[in-house]
């Protein structure tokens, strides 16, 4: 649903110390979406947080998820063989891989 358009403009004036306690005050991330709910009552519609997600954990799944893409690059070219001992290997260390990465998630949710 489409809220309708802004088109009118209130200008007011404060001083420094208003506009600080104003900024203090605020829920959110803009100054005028707050004193609009705020005068008139309203709610804005509530954005999902953004999740912030530990630098060393997404560099550690990057990791991951280039040992992937080689496990499958070798799983190819052993079906391609027909070389099924491998094949299964592979297959095997794709299941350890996925188990961990379950148990990672399950970590940082």
């Amino acid at each position: 649903m489409k809220s309708p358009k802004r088109t009118k403009e209130i200008k007011i004036r404060l001083t420094e110390q208003e506009h600080q306690i104003l900024l203090d005050k605020k829920t959110g991330a803009e100054l005028a979406t707050w004193i609009r709910d705020t005068c008139l009552e309203t709610e804005s519609p509530k954005k999902k947080p953004i999740k912030t997600a530990d630098p060393e954990l997404l560099r550690q799944l990057a990791k991951i998820g280039g040992n992937l893409n080689q496990i499958a690059k070798a799983t190819n070219t052993e079906q391609a063989r027909g070389d099924i001992i491998n094949l299964l290997r592979v297959t095997a260390e794709l299941a350890t891989i996925r188990e961990q990465l379950d148990e990672l998630l399950e970590r940082n949710q």
